[in-house]
């Protein structure tokens, strides 16, 4: 089984095993035969296309053409290529931000097309959205097995821990660590009173592998655990791991939406007997990751 991992030296692709995980120097995402090269080159028969333009609540909000336009090119072009090569099965990577602004909670997969995303990151769950599209689509004309991975707010080691760009977990812990260098206030983005579900990219890709082997049905997979986290907690949570005495202000300019929990009866009926690693061990295990290696981190 020679697995392609697109964003494989990232977040999720970090934590699946396989040896074929080729930097943007190695394969062009946004180039349509340079995808196709390296699937042939290789003899790719399978794919987990991990790979995204992401960002946390004000690159996303900030950057909209440019996450649009770079996420749908590289989600055409992988399938695509998929398609051309005769790859045997990708598992693709949405996201939460796919559903409605205004859903029912909690989130089922057959709200994803039912209204409009949260204003606040709409390019970017528009362009996620069409991936499913595209996935189906090809299965329904083409009979490819592409199927679809909805997992809630992953972190992790390997992660953007970039203060502007980076997803809350791995913006709090930079924020925190320059906020103890320097002696000065650590500061959240928007109030700290939403509420999100974290998985930690281990518990991903461990399951991302099950999926790969086992799942073929074209219905998104919702991959969440069963509890919501307030982000004032998480903070305080990273404060004490740290060993951060100081003041933690919030600057409430903009939180997104309160509540996102999703449905994972499905998830658990295929899995009944996985536990997924504790916020308070996965924390931990990123703060000390980015700690040990905070020149090469990304940031």
């Amino acid at each position: 089984m020679n697995t392609l991992v697109t964003g494989g030296k990232g977040l999720v692709g970090s934590s699946i095993e396989s040896k074929f995980k080729p930097s943007r120097y190695d394969v062009n995402l946004m180039n349509l035969d340079s995808v196709v090269n390296y699937i042939t080159e290789n003899d790719i028969n399978y794919i987990i296309h991990c790979a995204a333009k992401v960002g946390g609540i004000k690159a996303n909000s900030e950057r909209l053409g440019e996450f649009f336009y770079e996420n749908m090119r590289m989600n055409i072009n992988v399938l695509e290529a998929a398609r051309i090569t005769g790859v045997k099965k990708v598992v693709s990577f949405l996201s939460t931000c796919v559903f409605p602004a205004h859903a029912t909670y909690p989130l089922t997969t057959d709200q994803i097309h039912s209204g409009e995303p949260h204003p606040s990151n709409y390019a970017y769950a528009y362009a996620k959205r069409m991936l499913e599209v595209q996935s189906r689509a090809y299965r329904d004309q083409y009979g490819c097995n592409f199927v679809t991975v909805v997992p809630c707010n992953i972190y992790g080691p390997h992660d953007n821990y970039n203060l502007d760009s980076g997803h809350v977990i791995p913006s709090l812990i930079h924020k925190c660590y320059l906020a103890k260098q320097n002696n000065t206030d650590f500061e959240i983005w928007g109030t700290g009173l939403a509420y999100r579900e974290f998985v930690y990219s281990k518990d991903v890709g461990h399951i991302t592998q099950w999926i790969l082997e086992n799942y073929d049905d074209p219905e998104p997979l919702i991959v969440s655990p069963d509890e919501e986290i307030c982000i004032s907690v998480i903070a305080q949570e990273i404060a004490h791991r740290m060993g951060f005495e100081g003041n933690i202000t919030y600057n409430k300019k903009m939180d997104g939406q309160f509540h996102k929990p999703s449905d994972n009866n499905k998830l658990k009926s295929l899995l009944p007997n996985y536990t997924f690693v504790p916020i308070e061990m996965g924390l931990q295990k990123s703060i000390d990751w980015f700690v040990e290696n905070y020149e090469d981190a990304r940031k």
